[in-house]
């Protein structure tokens, strides 16, 4: 349908170009939906240098001076610490890493401060630079049952486009289809479904997460600020005019059924965008909040070590300086593997100095 209407067909996104429609890479093997954990924890279970505690709640990291000692967490009511020798690695997610950076004295001195906090190192970038992406759902009765397959992303084949109102080289929107019905929860579902939800990459408005309190058991205070742009709404309403005629196209005329969201009463620009700010949700993809990079509101350097603290690293879609144009999971994946091979250099490097150190004591200062 994307083809018929004009769209190019894309074999590849992540390949010489993102924009057009094709069919979406996920992370499936022997026919089952392959999580992080599968494919890097449960091969190396056994590993004597691995210890791994489920249902445990971080509070706080330990500082001696501004060097990263070791962490504190809570387990089955009872508080623990744990020492490092070389570094901690922080992948708490985009909500959390900051949190606890805050809780342990690294962020903005003054809101630290307000909840009582010692600083331990000003870091004003701490829990800003909050990124998402959002979608609005447009969801079909289906006149037969789709055979959704459990092995499925929901997300099956997709479209990335420009709206008329971008002029950057990356695609704003981005359509996702799938064989199931993701409904907001005011409308009732149809024994069959299918869906396309219209997603924007790049939404204008930027997002923090801050504490509520001193309390590590408290969730983090987090403000979206999702469509305080108008242009992000007006993106949305042409997404879902676009979704409508492509499932009005005669390749879905075997399966497609009376429309449920945002329904075939709802046509106006202003009962559309009604829709929108009443059923939008997020794609949980947040990144942002420990920005990497060299200026004033950085949290990691190029290698992922916090600013002015050592021993500290943050590795996971919180140091992305901005938000992917697409899903997040991947580039967060190899966010963990380059911070690995980051790590090991580090490691081989430090080895070699202490190999020069027996060798000649003039280097005894490095």
């Amino acid at each position: 349908a994307s083809v018929a209407m004009g769209f190019d067909y894309n074999p590849d996104f992540n390949g010489t170009q993102q924009e057009g429609a094709g069919l979406y890479q996920q992370t499936i093997k022997e026919g089952k939906r392959h999580s992080a954990a599968a494919a890097f924890l449960v091969p190396i279970l056994q590993r004597r240098n691995l210890t791994i505690t489920t249902g445990a709640l971080v509070t706080r990291l330990l500082f001696e001076g501004t060097r990263t000692v070791g962490v504190e967490y809570l387990h089955e009511g009872m508080l623990h610490q744990v020492r490092v020798e070389r570094e901690v690695i922080l992948s708490a997610g985009a909500f959390d890493s900051p949190k606890l950076l805050m809780l342990s004295g690294i962020g903005d001195a003054a809101h630290l401060q307000t909840l009582g906090i010692s600083v331990v190192v000003e870091l004003p970038g701490v829990g800003q630079n909050l990124q998402d992406h959002i979608f609005s759902p447009v969801v079909y009765q289906a006149t037969q049952d789709l055979h959704f397959a459990s092995t499925s992303s929901i997300g099956e084949a997709g479209l990335f486009l420009h709206s008329k109102w971008n002029s950057a080289v990356a695609p704003d929107l981005q359509f996702l289809f799938g064989s199931i019905q993701l409904l907001p929860p005011s409308y009732a579902p149809a024994a069959f479904g299918f869906t396309g939800a219209v997603a924007l990459t790049h939404l204008q408005n930027i997002g923090s997460v801050g504490l509520r309190t001193p309390d590590p058991k408290d969730t983090p205070m987090l403000r979206m600020n999702y469509l305080q742009n108008e242009t992000d709404v007006k993106k949305l309403v042409e997404g879902i005019k676009l979704m409508r005629q492509l499932f009005h196209s005669n390749f879905f005329d075997e399966f497609r059924g009376a429309e449920i969201a945002p329904g075939a009463e709802v046509q106006s620009d202003e009962a559309l965008v009604a829709y929108i700010r009443n059923n939008c949700s997020t794609v949980w993809h947040p990144v942002g909040t420990c920005k990497m990079g060299i200026d004033p509101m950085a949290v990691v350097d190029p290698e992922l070590r916090v600013h002015g603290v050592e021993g500290l690293r943050v590795v996971d879609a919180s140091i992305m300086p901005t938000i992917t144009t697409g899903n997040t999971n991947a580039p967060t994946i190899m966010i963990g593997e380059k911070a690995a091979d980051l790590i090991k250099a580090g490691r081989t490097a430090r080895t070699v100095l202490s190999k020069s150190n027996v060798q000649n004591p003039a280097y005894s200062s490095i």
